[in-house]
């Protein structure tokens, strides 16, 4: 069991707060152990992964069980979240049920149960992320692997017992709820989290280390008295999609300090970032945490056999280290895909290494992953939804340039409908609402090659 703080005998007021929610470590261990207690089996144990007091103490009490750990993102559309229930193989549910969800409810025990021995390679969190084709795909995160990833940004953030984290975020990513919620609660310092990522709501929290993407760190900075009431914090973490430099700047201009950058994925946890203490450049995602190695390959077949380090060349990245997950659920031909062996992960990203080994992320081997708003997204996912539709034909999404979400997401439609509303309220209503596009943009054909494949960087040129 990895959150080895909770056991301890001294007790933290305020450990996790929640909106207007206040658990002290006591008050959480007690409410986690009465939830594991009512687990009915071996799981997984599916949570409706809503910004709650109940969704931190159903996680910890699942993680203390020694049960595996399924977070649903509440916004999910019924076609989303059948597919996760589905390929998780989940056998309970916590939290308000939507309609369709059928798996028994976990009731919380009378009394408290004692925590598990549990095999630190098993899995304890798995975790959907979205990829360039088909449905989301679930990533087998072992308590290990979350344990030495967690620990290595202890060391990289100087982040201590006496820190408070503060943030917004979602509780069913990495992001939000492994760094947000089980960080400070295996370092045994608190988390304040603030429902939502409101630059009024940031301001008012008195924490030392503020976690946020370029979406919320964008409406922080137009906003500038909640900015510059963050420059009391020792450190402005920013993750999930790539930072604008000039976002960068106009961060450090209010705050007075610059944010520190981070790379990472839901298969890989945290692998690169800048160190608390050490030199922060704008558009630079730092340096392997410990434990942590990367590679560059040749970005493509006529490009140099090696990859050298001068901050210009562009490779491939591949990542390798402890933190990293055993693999996709019931996906042999993913996994063979994203394996390149030895330990080493394709990444699926395109980056730059300069001589002190500082990494620049520019660009993805594919064009059909979106990141907006903190989120990666499918393409692949939202053209098989709105293929649904009778009005399509032919679709191609895309993820445009935008000032705040980073890429909004803009579907092309070949077909015979005209009403882009429409189309838009069908992805909502299938998938999550931060999948659904924010353009539509009809067209008499796509643009393909002598093959047949659509060219997307086409697209909007």
């Amino acid at each position: 069991m990895f959150l080895t703080s909770l056991t301890g005998t001294q007790d933290l007021e305020r450990a996790v707060t929640v909106g207007d929610d206040v658990l002290s470590r006591a008050e959480l261990v007690d409410r986690a152990g009465r939830f594991a207690a009512g687990i009915p089996d071996d799981g997984p144990v599916a949570v409706h992964a809503t910004a709650t007091a109940d969704t931190v103490v159903a996680v910890t009490g699942a993680i203390l069980a020694g049960v595996p750990v399924v977070p649903v993102p509440p916004d999910s559309g019924p076609a989303e979240r059948g597919h996760v229930l589905a390929d998780s193989g989940a056998t309970s549910w916590a939290g308000p049920r939507p309609e369709g969800v059928d798996l028994p409810l976990v009731v919380p025990g009378a009394r408290p149960v004692t925590p598990r021995a549990v095999d630190p390679a098993a899995t304890a969190m798995l975790l959907y992320t979205s990829g360039t084709t088909g449905r989301p795909k679930g990533a087998q995160l072992s308590g290990a692997a979350i344990a030495a990833g967690l620990d290595a940004l202890f060391e990289v953030w100087d982040w201590t017992p006496e820190d408070t984290v503060a943030h917004g975020l979602p509780l069913f990513h990495v992001h939000g709820l492994i760094l947000g919620v089980l960080g400070p609660l295996r370092r045994g310092s608190r988390v304040v989290h603030t429902e939502k990522p409101q630059p009024a709501r940031y301001a008012a929290v008195d924490a030392s280390m503020y976690f946020g993407v370029p979406t919320v760190w964008n409406r922080i900075v137009d906003e500038p008295d909640a900015a510059r009431a963050l420059g009391r914090a020792r450190l402005l973490v920013s993750g999930s999609a790539p930072l604008p430099a000039s976002l960068f700047d106009r961060i450090a201009a209010l705050t007075g300090q610059a944010p520190v950058e981070r790379y990472g994925m839901t298969e890989t946890m945290i692998t690169l970032s800048a160190h608390a203490s050490g030199e922060r450049h704008a558009g630079w995602v730092g340096l392997p945490v410990p434990g942590a190695e990367t590679r560059l390959l040749p970005a493509s077949d006529d490009a140099p056999a090696t990859v050298p380090d001068d901050g210009e060349t562009v490779g491939r990245l591949e990542v390798r280290g402890p933190m990293l997950f055993d693999g996709y659920r019931g996906r042999p031909d993913a996994n063979a895909e994203c394996w390149a062996g030895d330990g080493w992960f394709r990444t699926g990203d395109l980056a730059v290494r300069d001589p002190g080994g500082f990494h620049r992320i520019v660009g993805r081997e594919s064009t059909d992953l979106i990141k907006s708003g903190g989120y990666r997204i499918g393409s692949g996912e939202i053209e098989a939804v709105l293929l649904d539709h009778p009005g399509v034909a032919e679709v191609a999404v895309v993820g445009a340039p935008d000032p705040d979400l980073g890429q909004r997401i803009v579907a092309y439609v070949v077909g015979d409908g005209r009403d882009g509303q429409a189309l838009i309220d069908h992805v909502a209503e299938q998938l999550s609402w931060h999948k659904r596009p924010r353009e539509i943009v009809f067209v008499d054909a796509l643009p393909r090659n002598a093959m047949g494949k659509v060219q997307k960087k086409l697209l909007g040129a």
